[in-house]
């Protein structure tokens, strides 16, 4: 598929169930060409993926609704459990990370740059998810783009085991899409982009 087809296909897609075996050994091959083609500042490659997927994948967003279960009001609290259900019955999930002791060590080496990685570390990692997300959809296989950090942060690097120093940025459920997205609408053209000749 021609690369701007495949952004057009790309979408917020919610309504989500298991892949075939087939597709979801497609998944991780995915993730790391775009992880290892991804561009970053000064090359420095901060950016960092974990890829669940069975018991890990249900865990992680039961650790989502237990912590979101102590902070919203119960009369408010069945439709957030509805969401957090379409995300369990996905595939797996994609959790896209920031290596912190990456970026310091680059602000430290580039001391007169050193305001801006954190920032073009942000830049970075967000192309890495936009060609995730892309990839995932030139398979025909959906996704949404989910941030319920920093709240989850503490429960999920105790249950995963992850460093203290990778930063959690994102989480991107994925898998076989059941029903098609609404339909997206668009500022026009003229108000967003112009030439200048």
């Amino acid at each position: 598929m021609e690369f701007n087809e495949t952004i057009k296909k790309r979408r917020s897609c919610y309504d989500l169930g298991p892949l075939t075996a087939e597709k979801q050994k497609l998944v991780p091959q995915i993730l790391q060409d775009c992880l290892l083609n991804a561009p970053s500042p000064f090359n420095g490659q901060s950016a960092r993926i974990i890829l669940l997927e069975n018991e890990n994948h249900k865990q992680f967003w039961d650790i989502v609704l237990n912590v979101l279960s102590k902070k919203v009001p119960p009369e408010n609290f069945e439709p957030v459990k509805q969401k957090n259900d379409t995300f369990a019955k996905a595939s797996g999930t994609i959790l896209y990370f920031e290596d912190l002791l990456v970026t310091e060590n680059l602000q430290k080496q580039y001391p007169a740059y050193a305001v801006n990685f954190p920032i073009w570390a942000a830049q970075s990692n967000g192309m890495l998810q936009f060609s995730v997300w892309c990839a995932l959809a030139g398979q025909s296989i959906g996704a949404s783009l989910q941030h319920y950090n920093p709240i989850i942060d503490a429960d999920v690097r105790t249950a995963f085991k992850i460093s203290a120093t990778w930063r959690l940025i994102a989480q991107m459920p994925f898998g076989e899409i059941l029903s098609a997205p609404q339909d997206k609408t668009f500022e026009p053209l003229e108000k967003r982009f112009k030439i200048l000749s």
